[in-house]
């Protein structure tokens, strides 16, 4: 994604600047979604495995990133609390 893109992006919700998802983040994530165990901010279930996503500076929420384009509506957000043992970084 480009720099500059991500320079100027936040959650929408708190502000919080987001940085891609590091690939071990983004493999518990996609466990978590294959083991039916993750939802989104407003409890619609995720289904489809995340092939490129955001996560807020906090570590609070994920935004998918579909065809390199962020989805960052704040329904559409994954809040991380709900992953157990969730790896940061």
């Amino acid at each position: 994604m480009d720099k500059r893109l991500l320079d100027i992006l936040c959650c929408p919700v708190s502000k919080m600047p987001v940085r891609p998802l590091g690939r071990r983040e983004l493999d518990a994530l996609n466990d978590a979604i294959a083991a039916g165990k993750v939802d989104t901010v407003t409890g619609v279930a995720v289904r489809e495995r995340i092939g490129e996503g955001l996560i807020t500076t906090d570590h609070k929420v994920i935004y998918r990133v579909e065809d390199g384009i962020p989805v960052m509506l704040p329904e559409e957000g994954i809040g991380t609390a709900q992953l157990t043992g969730f790896p940061t970084g």
